[in-house]
């Protein structure tokens, strides 16, 4: 698919400097579609600050029975993802990208949703959402020809220690925690900063009205007035959940 002209001019009308491209290559499209088509994800997506396309990895077969996978020679339980049309794919979509480059550091991205890959955590979404070009191909089965991973893949990402059923719902996550980081998404510009994780800590208990709700109080200094009592407050806070919660993090 071409690059869409379209985006570029509502970027320009919103004043949008920074734009990301994300394809993503799943053999279960509609997994990923409903979560990003909604809430902030619609709107970055609107207001051309992201390009997000799903493709059906069957489209790049060549049989007539669209088929993506094989036995893994040696023996074994299960199906191995074939390469030829993981390769094709990707190939063509860097190609209608426009990507042309030769350096490393300016190529579309290629990663690969494994559990066997690097854990997935903020510091990691923040160094993708600093990409303009990703292309996510989501494993499933027994996972993917090695060769994929040795000749194609830039990252390999693990959203956790558990197996999925494929990779598209990991797809789903790893493409949320990114978009919601690139300038103009979220409503405040500050508000990626004050999350979990971002300081290396949970984020400190949050309240709103009534600030009486069934014999319950919001804490007084909530309501002082005194901003410096509150960021005090939020950061003892925020380290108590911490050790309660997360004391690996602390280390």
């Amino acid at each position: 698919m071409p690059y869409n002209s379209t985006l570029e001019v509502q970027r320009e009308t919103l004043n949008v400097f920074f734009f990301m491209q994300i394809d993503i290559l799943t053999l279960f499209p509609e997994i990923c579609r409903a979560p990003l088509s909604e809430s902030m994800m619609k709107r970055a997506r609107e207001n051309g600050i992201v390009d997000l396309r799903i493709h059906n990895l069957r489209d790049w077969t060549k049989d007539k029975h669209h088929i993506v996978d094989d036995a893994p020679f040696g023996g074994g339980q299960g199906m191995v993802m074939k390469p030829e049309p993981i390769f094709a794919a990707v190939e063509e979509l860097r190609g209608a990208s426009g990507d042309k480059s030769t350096t490393e550091n300016q190529k579309s991205k290629i990663i690969l949703m494994s559990p066997a890959g690097r854990r997935f955590n903020q510091q990691v979404a923040g160094e993708l959402s600093r990409e303009s070009h990703l292309i996510i191909i989501c494993g499933h089965y027994e996972g993917v020809d090695h060769r994929v991973i040795e000749h194609l893949v830039d990252f390999e990402i693990s959203i956790g220690d558990y197996v999925l059923t494929n990779g598209a719902i990991a797809a789903v996550v790893l493409v949320d925690a990114t978009v919601r980081l690139l300038p103009g998404v979220l409503g405040h510009e500050l508000s990626a900063e004050d999350d979990s994780f971002s300081s290396g800590s949970l984020e400190a208990p949050q309240y709103t009205r009534p600030a009486e709700f069934r014999g319950w109080n919001v804490p007084d200094v909530l309501l002082s007035g005194n901003h410096a009592e509150i960021a005090a407050w939020r950061k003892a806070q925020a380290l108590r959940r911490t050790r309660e919660n997360r004391p690996d993090l602390l280390k």
